[in-house]
């Protein structure tokens, strides 16, 4: 991102904090402040705003739709909805140098120094609060059609990051297994088909990771989910599958895992049984999401012109497990 465009999302947050047309001097907030920058967005903060630019090509019609669903009464206390004009409408989308821009509040992330604190009970009860939400009552207070509710982008996501890998390693053997465990997924999990109806009506988030989860106000307020781009309507086992598949991996401690499925199904989450083995519906997702991870380890450690590290390498070597079943296990979840 060049320096021209952080600038100006930091000027798109800092007037949302007091617009230009209320200054009656020098402004003493602090220089705003890069959170993150990747190829997906990029976020500026000016002190309680932050302004995303949103990847290159995004579509707004769905963009809208998603921030729609945010500002919805219905999940309040589950979405963080993005910053509200004095009319109590959320914050229209601008364009910064082609690029899409949002506005939000900010809230405080998951610290990544302690782990032990990480609210996996809290994500899991915002998951299951958002899969129980019905579609129709996400979208009528805002005013949006049903039909306009994008699909959930876990499945298109997946799929880009096997083509990064395929872009920055193209026939390398050393991603052979993470091929191989992709191509026994079934095609919908690809995102070269459509979900099965039973997967493709539970509003999802999409792409759940301790990332995605917020304190606001910061920072006592309440756990709150963040980062709408991949929302929409499919298999809600898609949001518990990257927790599923470290735990599969032996990256997640079984009681960690645990304690996060006891209390997803503690809040009635419709993703997985009420009791019993889960299995059956993280079993494709998990596999999908391990592929993802394996996939993007590889494109970044050529990128940046490295192997591996230790955790990555743990991802592949799941992969390699996935590739080496029999075909009828790793068929036998996949409709």
């Amino acid at each position: 991102m060049t320096t021209a465009v952080v600038r100006a999302l930091g000027a798109l947050a800092h007037d949302a904090v007091h617009p230009s047309t209320e200054a009656g001097g020098p402004c003493a907030c602090p220089a705003p402040a890069v959170l993150a920058d990747r190829a997906d967005g990029t976020v500026v903060r000016s002190g309680p705003v932050v302004a995303k630019a949103h990847a290159p090509g995004t579509d707004t019609a769905d963009l809208a739709a998603r921030l729609a669903v945010a500002s919805s009464g219905a999940l309040a206390g589950v979405l963080l909805p993005p910053v509200s004009r004095p009319s109590g409408r959320a914050a229209p989308t601008v364009t910064v140098h082609g690029r899409t821009v949002t506005l939000w509040p900010h809230g405080d992330p998951v610290d990544p120094a302690d782990p032990d604190a990480a609210p996996w009970e809290e994500a899991a009860g915002l998951l299951a609060r958002l899969h129980r939400t019905s579609p129709a009552a996400a979208f009528t207070p805002a005013g949006v059609p049903v039909p306009a509710l994008p699909t959930m982008r876990g499945p298109a996501k997946a799929a880009l990051a096997v083509a990064r890998m395929h872009a920055a390693l193209p026939d390398d053997p050393a991603t052979a297994p993470v091929r191989e465990a992709w191509r026994r997924l079934p095609a919908w999990a690809r995102d070269e088909a459509a979900m099965p109806p039973h997967r493709s009506r539970f509003l999802c988030h999409g792409d759940l990771h301790l990332g995605q989860l917020v304190r606001h106000p910061a920072p006592h307020g309440p756990w709150l989910l963040i980062d709408v781009d991949d929302l929409g309507l499919g298999d809600p086992a898609w949001d518990l599958a990257r927790p599923a598949a470290w735990y599969a991996a032996g990256l997640l401690p079984p009681e960690v895992w645990l304690r996060f499925l006891d209390a997803y199904r503690e809040a009635g989450g419709p993703a997985i049984r009420a009791e019993g083995d889960p299995w059956p519906e993280l079993d494709v997702p998990a596999r999908a999401l391990t592929v993802q991870t394996a996939a993007l380890a590889f494109a970044k450690a050529a990128a940046q012109r490295r192997t591996p590290d230790e955790v990555e390498r743990t991802m592949i070597d799941a992969c390699a497990r996935i590739a080496s079943l029999p075909p009828e296990l790793t068929a036998e979840h996949s409709s």
